[in-house]
């Protein structure tokens, strides 16, 4: 019998790939990249769950002794540990680019802070005392300064920057978009937005209270020894050119100037709000992925 091998070779190898997923199994499903982390605070006496996105090559077999660097990304105000990992955020995303762990904590409304009125609210202390050591117990990241970031958005722009002053050990790099930076100095009134209004009460107390002075970022950055001045992490800020913060964030970079404090700030076109983040926390990214040291086996 006289076969036609030209015609024939194309039927065999659709028959190969027939045959492949039996000979040699389904193709592994993708690794998971994020996840939740069921916390519970003593501190703070609460369930504090944390979100958790992993670099691309996390799981690989050959990155099994790689520790990462990494980026806790702080959430704004009426906001939650959710916010960056929900569909309005495209986090995963963008981190796929990036060999960063990245880490979402739960602030609630504290701004960041060891409450001033209620004395379980120590939100500050908890993130330092409690969140960061876990992140090191359960994930291969970076233990020692270089490695380490802190950024947010709105409250949590200025919780990222308040914590680059309060404890510059702690992080190589902290990042602000749309920061809430003269929080700490706002007393409530008709002025402000309602739903603002407790949250600083609870926080920093009344207009004369120890505890807003103690957290007043522009205090702190005008305060700041100028042999400590190289101590601090790098500064990073930006803000949109239509939020209603912009006047905030201009007025602590033009601080940042005069004390010679080393910083980068950007104003953009945007207001607050999700797009403008979605597209800021790429910079963030970059800027950590740069200024942070490298994934390694230390």
């Amino acid at each position: 019998m006289n076969i036609n091998r030209t015609r024939l070779r194309p039927l065999l190898l659709i028959f190969a790939l027939l045959l492949a997923p039996a000979a040699f199994g389904q193709a592994p499903a993708p690794a998971r990249r994020h996840e939740t982390v069921a916390f519970e605070s003593k501190l703070v006496g609460a369930s504090l769950p944390y979100h958790v996105v992993l670099p691309a090559d996390y799981q690989r077999e050959s990155a099994k002794q790689t520790r990462y660097p990494v980026l806790i990304l702080l959430h704004g105000l009426g906001g939650s540990a959710g916010d960056w990992v929900s569909e309005r955020a495209r986090l995963a995303e963008h981190a796929a680019e990036h060999r960063l762990v990245i880490v979402v904590p739960e602030g609630r409304d504290a701004w960041y802070t060891d409450s001033a009125t209620v004395a379980a609210e120590k939100f500050e202390t908890y993130f330092v005392a409690e969140l960061l050591p876990d992140v090191e117990r359960r994930f291969r990241t970076h233990a020692r300064r270089e490695g380490r970031a802190v950024a947010g958005l709105s409250m949590g722009g200025y919780g990222a920057l308040k914590f680059a002053f309060k404890h510059p050990d702690k992080f190589a790099l902290a990042a602000s978009m749309s920061g809430a930076l003269a929080a700490a100095s706002w007393v409530p009134s008709e002025s402000l937005p309602e739903f603002v209004r407790p949250s600083l009460s609870r926080a920093f107390g009344g207009a004369d209270s120890p505890a807003r002075a103690a957290n007043d970022l522009f205090r702190l950055a005008r305060e700041v020894a100028p042999e400590r001045v190289g101590a601090l992490p790098y500064l990073y800020l930006d803000c949109g050119t239509e939020d209603f913060l912009i006047g905030n964030n201009r007025d602590f970079s033009a601080l940042l100037l005069e004390r010679k404090i080393p910083h980068e700030y950007r104003q953009l076109p945007g207001g607050h709000t999700w797009p403008y983040w979605d597209q800021q926390v790429r910079e963030i990214l970059k800027l950590a992925s740069r200024r942070l040291a490298a994934p390694g086996e230390r």
